[in-house]
């Protein structure tokens, strides 16, 4: 399947430098990039009837944690920003069990595409992941689910709306909350945010959207899901290291198996 099946090359002609300039430096201004109707509207129903198909083979989390996702720190209190808890809540079907022909596959798998996202993340090269489960992941959120607060521990995230749902499931996010590299984590601000007083910012995400985000300072969230529409998110891990896989704690935790 070639990409002029799966993206909209016209309005995106990512193999265009002056294109990926622009891409680059509206990601380095904002730390968010959303491109509208990346996809095309067969591609998105190939994966929603794919997603649907595989609903049954899907692992659910719901797990308590820090917007740091660290470990609990008994020299703070329990509700101390460093320690306090929110709820996230997801379904994810995983690499091995995405079809080869899937639309997803074909994209992830494209050096013209690997190559864009490379330029626009300022990397040298992007890899899979070494192990079978982590490179591509459909994440479902049905009536209730939710991402709650977090940093990202990665320099960057790339995700794919496919289905979104009939109220919620809103991506909020507040740039420049810490500063990971520096060591400084800014408690005050983040217990601002997670006592509702800071303004957050909302990406305007329909299906079809591609988005990369830099969220490893950016404290982020996804509101939780209303309705019967299941919300679908496909999410495209790459590293800009080789032979990187993740280490069977994560994958048992993430997965709840190990390959």
């Amino acid at each position: 399947m070639s990409l002029c099946n799966i993206i909209n090359e016209t309005t995106y002609p990512i193999e265009d430098n002056d294109f990926r300039e622009d891409c680059k430096k509206t990601l380095a201004e904002n730390g968010a990039l959303v491109l509208p109707d990346f996809l095309n509207h067969k591609a998105i129903q190939a994966v929603i009837e794919e997603g649907e198909a595989k609903k049954g083979l899907t692992w659910y989390t719901k797990s308590t944690h820090n917007v740091y996702l660290t470990n609990v720190d008994p020299s703070y209190d329990a509700d101390h920003a460093r320690n306090k808890q929110v709820i996230s809540s997801k379904g994810c079907i995983t690499d091995d069990q995405i079809a080869e022909d899937s639309p997803l596959r074909q994209l992830y798998d494209s050096p013209v595409f690997r190559a864009f996202l490379a330029s626009v993340l300022d990397e040298e090269a992007l890899y899979n992941y070494a192990d079978n489960l982590s490179s591509i992941n459909l994440h479902y959120a049905s009536e209730g689910q939710e991402l709650g607060w977090h940093f990202d521990n990665s320099s960057f995230a790339i995700t794919l709306l496919i289905q979104k749902p009939e109220g919620g499931g809103v991506f909020e996010y507040i740039e420049n909350m810490r500063d990971a590299d520096a060591g400084e984590m800014n408690y005050s601000g983040v217990s601002e945010v997670l006592a509702g007083q800071k303004k957050v910012k909302k990406l305007a995400i329909e299906p079809g959207a591609l988005v990369l985000f830099r969220g490893r300072n950016a404290i982020h969230r996804v509101t939780p899901t209303q309705g019967d529409t299941t919300r679908m998110l496909a999410v495209l891990a790459y590293n800009s290291q080789p032979g990187i896989a993740l280490s069977e704690a994560a994958s048992k935790t993430f997965y709840g198996r190990v390959n």
